[in-house]
């Protein structure tokens, strides 16, 4: 439930889909096992998982979905080795070289042998809708997962007229500035860890972990031309942060005291619970935006 990173996209229209006509879309893309002869599978999923049924949770015009990956484990050397020996077979058999296709061709027959024995391993990516922030969150700290996603909703829509958030000041001048400054703004504070680039290709990466961000040794980087392009961050006291260059949030950890106030909640009754933390987390990444926006400065103008 509690989102670990955000991977962020604007809406470049208002999203005004509702709840019941969203569930609808995504039934006929929901996910389904690996049979035997599938590679990998790939379809929405419960967004609640095993505490609810429906493939949409809504609460506040907020919807949280889910989808689930499903990919057959076949690894690469296993199938090398297979197709080594059954070339040598051949070409021993029929005193002749075998050709690029008839190795391609005896690969894919290698491959549909051994799928119905292969392990199996599921992943799940979960977005928020935000229709007020006119945006969509995805808990993925890959960009192509969280183009998985958008793929399969937009498929599920007809259309999804969404784009990658990005600021009008670049992320890495704002974040220098702030390393510069020895501060972030309110309500966010630096912690001690950092990613510094060069803009030159040949300028190298240096990162800082566990060290006083304000120390001569850090600031000297940026003096020889290197940006911040990673930055720990604190938002108030209820999360916890890595902000990167691309706009994208990683390694988000809700604090303990935060989640804790939920914990009256639900009872006997997880659904109540889910629901409760849900509302919660929901409020907060809405502030949480809404102070990156403030910090970081006007999105970036498409064209």
């Amino acid at each position: 439930m509690w989102f670990k990173n955000l991977t962020l996209y604007r809406f470049n229209k208002p999203f005004n889909v509702e709840t019941e006509a969203l569930e609808t879309a995504l039934q006929d893309f929901t996910f389904s096992p690996c049979s035997s002869q599938d590679i990998s599978k790939f379809g929405f999923s419960k967004a609640l998982g095993k505490q609810g049924d429906a493939l949409v949770h809504s609460a506040e015009n907020r919807h949280l979905i889910c989808v689930t990956k499903e990919e057959k484990i076949l690894p690469g050397q296993v199938i090398k080795e297979a197709l080594d020996e059954k070339v040598a077979e051949i070409e021993a058999a029929e005193n002749r070289k075998v050709t690029k296709k008839e190795k391609d061709s005896i690969k894919d027959e290698i491959t549909t042998t051994l799928l119905p024995r292969a392990f199996s391993r599921r992943s799940q990516t979960r977005a928020l809708i935000m229709p007020e922030l006119e945006m969509i969150l995805i808990d993925s700290s890959s960009a192509a997962k969280a183009e998985e996603l958008l793929a399969l909703l937009r498929k599920a829509l007809g259309s999804l007229p969404v784009i990658p958030l990005s600021f009008a000041t670049p992320i890495e001048t704002t974040l220098t500035e702030w390393l510069k400054a020895g501060s972030a703004p309110m309500p966010f504070e630096m912690q001690d860890e950092a990613e510094l680039k060069s803009d030159s290709d040949e300028g190298g990466i240096v990162r800082f972990k566990q060290q006083v961000l304000q120390e001569d040794e850090v600031l000297a980087h940026i003096e020889t031309g290197k940006q911040v392009h990673k930055l720990a961050l604190h938002y108030g006291q209820s999360i916890a942060c890595v902000i990167q260059s691309d706009a994208s949030v990683k390694r988000i950890k809700f604090s303990e005291e935060f989640r804790a106030g939920n914990d009256d909640i639900g009872g006997d009754d997880p659904l109540a619970k889910i629901d409760a933390d849900f509302a919660l987390m929901g409020s907060e990444l809405v502030s949480f935006v809404n102070a990156m926006r403030d910090a970081l400065g006007p999105f970036e103008q498409q064209i």
